[in-house]
């Protein structure tokens, strides 16, 4: 491991278990890619945010997008930017340094000092992404073509990749990553959570939340399940309007807190009656 920077072993504000911690030991230990995957909410991009105040490094992020190309975590080359430039005619364009601007990547491969790399989401771009990556993130050094520069990194990069599974990655791509699937939290690590947030809620209060917010997520009929920034969310609104933990009982409060799809409020309207709960639809 990179003498550095010491083992992680989570923040107060994020909650882990010794699962996660070990794995991202792992991966820093064998300077390969942590990919993260997990349902939405589940903290895969807070993730990186975590390492890195915990280990006081920089965070670099890449937001892949459905349009993004492996090039340009890179570099990008401002072609528009050196030709208006050059209409002008009061400014030098003859240096195309100039308009060479590195990208999350290109960054974190000429850094001086470990950082922290985040590529968000990269099942969102096309399929030959990620294969595109694989020299740069193997070898820790690239070149730009237009000037023929070539970098290679002093000090590697902690990568964090993270994917919402909506796309299979390719087979070469995940051998060289170390691979984490975060499992929704259970109600032990859910209180722990809960409790960073909001440290004074009364404890027979957070139990009964608890319960309802896991009974929620059990029902299968919900196309959008409650996440945890949901359930934050929810407690918080419940003690800002002073709802008391006896309606929590006999209802659920802000419903649309914690629901998000108009399809699934009226399921779980429908789901409390007694005639839905006959037809087995509802625990």
């Amino acid at each position: 491991m990179n003498k550095e920077f010491n083992r992680f072993a989570g923040t107060d504000s994020y909650i882990t278990s010794p699962e996660l911690r070990h794995v991202v030991n792992v991966s820093m230990a064998l300077y390969r890619p942590l990919l993260v995957k997990g349902e939405p909410g589940t903290g895969k991009t807070l993730l990186a945010h975590a390492i890195a105040q915990d280990l006081g490094l920089e965070l670099l992020t890449w937001n892949v997008k459905s349009t993004s190309k492996a090039v340009d975590g890179l570099y990008v080359y401002d072609t528009v930017q050196r030709l208006q430039d050059s209409r002008f005619g009061d400014h030098d364009v003859s240096d195309i340094r100039k308009y060479i601007k590195l990208g999350p990547l290109g960054r974190a491969l000429t850094s001086e000092k470990v950082v922290v790399l985040l590529i968000d989401e990269i099942d969102k771009a096309d399929l030959e992404f990620p294969n595109d990556l694989l020299h740069e993130l193997d070898t820790m050094e690239f070149s730009v073509v237009e000037t023929g520069d070539q970098y290679k990194a002093k000090q590697r990069p902690v990568v964090i990749i993270t994917s919402n599974a909506e796309k299979e990655l390719p087979d070469p791509f995940l051998r060289r990553c170390i691979f984490h699937y975060i499992q929704f939290p259970d109600e032990e690590l859910m209180t722990q959570i809960v409790r960073v947030h909001h440290p004074d809620v009364e404890k027979k209060m957070l139990e009964q939340c608890l319960q309802k917010f896991y009974w929620l997520r059990d029902q299968t009929a919900l196309r959008k399940r409650p996440s945890t920034s949901e359930l934050i969310d929810w407690i918080g609104a419940l003690i800002a309007a002073g709802i008391p933990r006896k309606q929590i009982v006999d209802e659920i409060p802000f419903l649309g807190t914690l629901l998000k799809k108009p399809e699934d409020i009226e399921a779980v309207e429908q789901g409390t009656s007694s005639r839905a709960r006959s037809r087995g639809l509802w625990r």
